[in-house]
């Protein structure tokens, strides 16, 4: 117990430090820490710790697609939903076929239900490397839902596809329409079990009044309790909490309090970072045991098997992917759809390419019992093994290294001026209406005094909103972002004034240490909202000088 203590501890350190230098390698962050996890795995004297499967399934999978879902836009997802559904249901079907054919005709000794497990074990792309790998590439925001949406999605039909394959090698029989039955089953019941998982977890988080850390720990317990009523009743629980998360997402506005929403923020982004760090370390961990005791001819020859497979799994991908783009795209023109977004390649082959393997394909490949049910050796177990994560180590690092460098050739630009355009409008139309409230609803109720007040900072906001896109000079506009960006550094000197004031206080003992601390508090929250202003103020001169120049 104190052995796996210490080496958590150690994979925590590891992870932490390469995090602070991650912006100066100018690597993606998953590859980083898989080639971290190579590293560690072969020095001699650092600890080795092996991947266990249930820990992966129980631990991991639950609050990474959780968070993932939270954070994906229901509107989005729902206006995407027929590509999501065609990669995550029928290319994760057809790349298990694909490769189970190439596996059945090129690895000697794999007969069609091996083939086939190796097949669901390498079809699904995996939503931590994907998401790890395209952020802050700048892409267009279909795109990026497309790939996390059907990121979320997949690894309930590849696992479900694995279920059978497993159960064909183990019985020797598989009877196709029952697992069609199987999967519909298997997959309406995940959802099933997640929105009332959802239901039921936002009429308590509605209920919960004024106590963010009892909120915040609830937050944390759903995507363990979505799963693990799913796996109760022996149906899809990736899709149980998918479904939890995107369900309390919609609802999070209405149920969460604003100290809840600040305080989860916090929590989840350090959990995740942590989870996303370790298991792409333990990725790279898994290889030197995997080729202990394995003669180099054997070696190289699996690993020869392993590109093979992945090129098949990288070509089906693509293939698929740009016919059905075509299809969709012939499907508008018959049915006269002017409304429908023209399909641009570019987006299309970064979609295809975008098509990198990871935990949940090595976590079912090492899931595969020792034994077959008469107690004799499961066959080609260690050799399946060695292939699946061949094919995670080519798509993560092929793919993953050069989709940046694929956007560049692509002259893919990024798509941050419609967004800040869209943040910009709605924050016009906010103090639009909050004018508009002040002056018919505050009027007589409030001191007049402390009306102009609040009036005058809602105008000066409304002015240089409106004034944003009603063609002011360059120069213009320039002061008036100056004068605002002065406007808020002075508060900030007045915040870092104040610090030096509570820490003053403190050594002096002057206030009690709760008093402190609230102060700081507010400090802090007034802090970020400044910062954030800042932010939003640069964005919005860079995408109005955009225009001018443009």
């Amino acid at each position: 117990m104190t052995d796996n203590f210490e080496i958590v501890i150690f994979l925590m350190t590891i992870l932490i430090v390469l995090s602070a230098f991650t912006d100066k390698i100018k690597l993606p962050y998953p590859i980083l820490l898989v080639f971290t996890g190579l590293i560690i795995g072969f020095v001699p004297f650092l600890p080795n710790l092996k991947l266990e499967p249930d820990v992966v399934f129980l631990v991991f999978l639950p609050p990474l697609l959780y968070d993932a879902a939270f954070k994906t836009s229901w509107l989005d997802f729902k206006k995407e939903i027929r590509p999501i559904s065609t990669l995550a249901i029928s290319l994760v079907f057809f790349t298990t076929l694909s490769v189970a054919v190439a596996a059945h005709y090129l690895v000697p000794g794999f007969t069609w239900p091996l083939a086939f497990l190796l097949g669901a074990i390498v079809s699904p792309p995996d939503a931590v490397a994907a998401s790890g790998i395209i952020k802050g590439l700048g892409l267009n925001k279909k795109v990026i839902t497309i790939i996390e949406g059907e990121s979320l999605l997949n690894d309930a039909s590849a696992l479900i596809a694995y279920r059978y394959a497993l159960a064909a090698v183990l019985t020797g029989s598989f009877v196709l329409w029952k697992a069609g039955l199987q999967f519909i089953l298997v997959a309406g019941g995940g959802v099933a079990a997640g929105f009332v998982v959802g239901y039921v977890l936002a009429f308590a988080h509605k209920k919960i009044v004024n106590n963010a850390l009892v909120e915040t720990s609830l937050s944390l317990l759903t995507p363990f309790l979505a799963y693990g009523l799913a796996e109760k009743f022996h149906v899809s629980g990736i899709l149980a909490v998918v479904t939890a998360g995107i369900f309390i997402s919609w609802r999070s506005r209405e149920v969460f309090t604003s100290q809840t929403r600040l305080r989860t923020t916090a929590v989840w982004d350090t959990i995740i970072f942590l989870l996303n760090g370790i298991i792409f370390i333990l990725i790279g961990l898994q290889l030197p045991e995997l080729v202990t005791d394995i003669p180099k001819q054997t070696l190289f020859t699996l690993i020869g098997y392993g590109v093979l497979i992945s090129v098949v799994t990288i070509i089906i991908r693509i293939i698929w992917v740009f016919a059905g783009a075509y299809h969709q795209q012939l499907s508008n023109r018959k049915n006269s759809n002017k409304t429908a977004e023209s399909t641009d390649w570019k987006n299309v082959l970064i979609v295809a390419w975008t098509g990198t393997r990871g935990v949940v394909s090595l976590a079912t490949a090492l899931a595969l019992p020792l034994v077959l049910d008469n107690g004799t050796e499961f066959p080609k177990r260690h050799s399946i093994l060695l292939l699946a994560f061949t094919v995670i180590m080519i798509t993560l690092v092929v793919q993953g290294l050069t989709l940046p460098l694929l956007i560049k050739l692509l002259k893919i630009k990024p798509s941050t001026g419609q967004q800040q355009k869209e943040e910009d409008d709605l924050s016009f139309l906010l103090t639009k209406e909050s004018l508009d409230y002040i002056n018919h609803n505050l009027e007589g109720k409030v001191d007049t005094l402390i009306l102009e007040r609040i009036k005058n900072r809602y105008e000066f906001n409304y002015t240089m909103l409106f004034n944003r896109d009603n063609a002011l000079q360059k120069h213009e506009i320039e002061s008036q972002f100056k004068s605002v960006n002065q406007f808020l550094f002075a508060r900030l000197k007045i915040l870092d004034h104040q610090r030096k004031l509570l820490m003053k206080f403190q050594t002096e003992g002057s206030y009690d240490e709760e008093a402190l601390v609230k102060a700081e508090r507010e400090i802090d929250i007034e802090e970020l909202q400044i910062k954030s202003l800042m932010e939003k103020t640069e964005a919005s001169a860079k995408a109005a000088n955009d225009v001018i120049s443009g």
